[in-house]
């Protein structure tokens, strides 16, 4: 456990910390295709200069081959004896949407009612901030940590980590540790922490149907000459079944061992305040597996959704039959489900149902893969009490339906370390979306429990 000391200085510097996180959170570090890269490594420059001031050593870019650069630092005073903590996250963010919608701007860092508002407010520039601040308060106070500490900050996340295994070959000796703590995740609730535990992974693709090679009339054409739209549409809707759960055959074929359903059964789940928090209207059905629990569709099943799709825009629209069409496809997997195979079976059967002799072609994107993790490890009881310790209240195991690529191949690199996955978001937060904010009272308790997380860990050796 940490000491008043540690504590102190640390809330003392939680408004130098706020002003660092609102820096970054003015900086639109999309990394989609499409938006302005600079942007992407003027984040990745301040976070090294940050890392830098705050007392890390080695502050420098790591840079990749086609990849967005990562951010590495490290502090490795504690010693041989003591174990060496890899610390996670990311600095690039999604793209904001439709500006109008916001209710400030993405980029405007922005407090309203205990919560600070901007894209990447929460996902995951407090997570940066959550590891700066716990090694600031440390090495403020005594000027040295108790453990050896390195830090990776991706520049790539929000778009499936593509040059990871990249990464890893070029920097995986000096990425090299004992235990990964991934500040990437959420709490329960507002005040009540959480230990993620699995996560899913994520394949995406891009399919393309076409049937001209020019638009066409669709009073003079139309009826004899097939649409792509109307074809990609029958494609795209067999995906799923009436119910909505997966239909593609063979994508959920080597679904891991099922899981003891008590873990989610013990759990406050108010299906009520589950809708409300997702934004559900009114007569919106759950999809998904109806003799499953709403947690084991969102944490352990796999999904399919469209989540692009390129066509005429309504609004300029004439009587013409498009040439072609397009759309992106994401699949989340469930944990211990091989990505490599689901996007193979995935691009085979999108490219086998082309109805009307249509040119269909897929092209595959990204393929991540899930996590499970012990959650009686000696590493996640650590994790647990200095959980405890910061926010007053028991902690709670939980999964998450999302996906970090990073942390399957980083882990078994070094030989099946523990990651402890930790979050700043709540049921609020809104990653992703639009008026994306950070509980700040939670952000604070966040970072008092990896102070406390890292005396915790010294104490494993």
């Amino acid at each position: 456990m940490i000491d008043n000391q540690i504590r102190d200085t640390l809330v003392n510097r939680m408004a130098t910390h706020r002003i660092d996180l609102e820096r970054l959170v003015t900086i639109p570090s999309i990394s989609a295709r499409g938006f302005d890269h600079d942007e992407v490594r003027r984040c990745a420059d301040a976070v090294r200069d940050l890392l830098a001031a705050r007392g890390c050593n080695e502050a420098r870019l790591l840079d990749v081959a086609g990849s967005h650069p990562a951010v590495y630092a490290e502090w490795l005073g504690a010693g041989d004896d003591r174990p060496t903590v890899l610390c996670y996250a990311h600095y690039d963010v999604q793209p904001p949407g439709d500006p109008e919608l916001w209710t400030s701007p993405a980029f405007e860092p922005t407090e309203r009612d205990g919560r600070l508002f901007g894209r990447g407010a929460a996902d995951d520039k407090a997570g940066i901030m959550v590891h700066v601040a716990a090694v600031d308060a440390w090495l403020s106070t005594y000027e040295r940590l108790p453990v050896n500490v390195k830090l990776i900050v991706e520049g790539e996340e929000e778009t499936g980590s593509e040059h990871l295994e990249g990464l890893l070959e070029a920097h995986g000796d000096l990425l090299r540790a004992d235990v990964v703590i991934i500040t990437d995740s959420m709490n329960w609730k507002v005040g009540t922490p959480a230990l993620t535990h699995s996560l899913r992974g994520l394949v995406d693709c891009v399919i393309e149907v076409r049937a001209l090679d020019h638009p066409l009339h669709s009073g003079m054409y139309g009826g004899p000459v097939p649409d792509p739209l109307t074809g990609m549409i029958k494609i795209l809707a067999g995906m799923t079944g009436d119910d909505g759960a997966v239909a593609v055959p063979g994508l959920a074929d080597d679904l891991p061992v099922p899981h003891d359903r008590s873990d989610v059964e013990r759990l406050e789940f108010d299906v009520d305040r589950f809708r409300a928090e997702a934004g559900m209207l009114d007569g919106v059905e759950l999809i998904g597996h109806a003799d499953s629990h709403v947690l084991e569709r969102l944490w352990y099943r796999p999904a399919i959704s469209i989540i692009a799709l390129d066509a005429t825009p309504v609004d300029t629209a004439s009587n013409t039959l498009a040439a072609a069409a397009r759309a992106k496809v994401s699949a989340r997997l469930a944990p211990g489900q091989d990505p490599r195979r689901a996007l193979r079976v995935l691009v085979e059967w999108l490219e086998a149902q082309a109805p009307w002799g249509l040119h269909v072609t897929v092209t595959p994107g990204a393929a991540g893969a899930g996590y499970y993790g012990d959650p009686d490890g000696p590493a996640m009881k650590a994790a647990r009490r200095a959980l405890q310790a910061a926010y007053g209240a028991e902690p709670v195991l939980i999964g998450v339906g999302g996906s970090i690529p990073l942390i399957e191949p980083l882990t078994r690199a070094f030989g099946d370390i523990p990651a402890l996955l930790t979050g700043v978001e709540d049921p609020d937060t809104r990653a992703h979306g639009i008026d994306e904010s950070l509980h700040l009272d939670d952000w604070e308790r966040a970072c008092l429990a990896e102070a406390h997380l890292f005396a915790e860990l010294a104490d494993l050796s």
